[in-house]
């Protein structure tokens, strides 16, 4: 099978898997719309910058958790993948909205069995990750800002975990970035929040740079598909 087939069936294996995960989760809130009303008896429910993320996003079936859910300390955790595993402190004291976001989708189980979709080998040096899709187009269903963190000087070291956006500084969500290499990112469109880092297991994420994209440009799928198996966070 030709390179361009590959790329064209796992966007369509990733459109499948983030339709039924879609499916699956609008069922569950159903589950739990029922119930709460069967208990209470009441029967209605309140219900372009160098890392750019898509403005658009699938319906909302996830709720962005107040930044007081991130403690105001430090939490640890692990990134499992098929390529190795990762693990990383996340900073709720300098970025509490970007790391209560994170630990919330991780334990809802939306990062899990969804692919890290762009790498970049030149100029910049990340992994980018956190989109359903894999399209660079997905997200929660909602988004968040202002950016938090985020170093003046625009100097990203080697193992900084920090959140993709578009144009907005409003506009985080679910995408993320993996820094493999020493970069320097623009300062003058706001930044990029800065709420992790790699603690182990930076050598897996250099190991799929070494193997570059899958069409061999500076900017692309990485040719060593990494999927993201589970993740977690104490």
């Amino acid at each position: 099978m030709s390179t361009s087939k590959r790329e064209r069936e796992r966007a369509r294996l990733r459109e499948q898997k983030w339709t039924r995960r879609q499916a699956d989760a609008r069922a569950r809130r159903r589950r739990v719309w029922t119930i709460a009303a069967a208990v209470s008896g009441v029967a209605v429910v309140a219900g372009v910058t160098a890392l750019a993320v898509s403005a658009n996003a699938p319906d909302a079936t996830y709720t962005l958790p107040p930044a007081a859910a991130a403690e105001d300390r430090e939490w640890t955790g692990e990134l499992r993948t098929s390529a190795g595993d990762i693990a990383f402190t996340l900073d709720g004291q300098a970025a509490p909205q970007a790391v209560a976001n994170f630990v919330s989708l991780a334990r809802a189980g939306f990062f899990d069995d969804t692919d890290c979709h762009r790498l970049t080998t030149a100029n910049i040096f990340v992994l980018q990750c956190g989109d359903p899709t894999g399209t660079s187009t997905g997200g929660p269903g909602y988004t968040f800002g202002p950016v938090e963190n985020t170093p003046e000087d625009g100097f990203f070291p080697a193992g900084t975990i920090a959140m993709a956006r578009a144009q907005s500084t409003d506009s985080q969500g679910s995408q993320f970035f993996l820094v493999y290499e020493d970069s320097t990112l623009p300062t003058n469109t706001g930044g990029y929040t800065v709420f992790g880092k790699i603690t182990s297991g930076l050598d897996v994420v250099r190991a799929v740079a070494d193997a570059g994209t899958a069409d061999g440009a500076v900017d692309g799928s990485p040719a060593t598909p990494v999927t993201i198996e589970g993740v977690e966070t104490q």
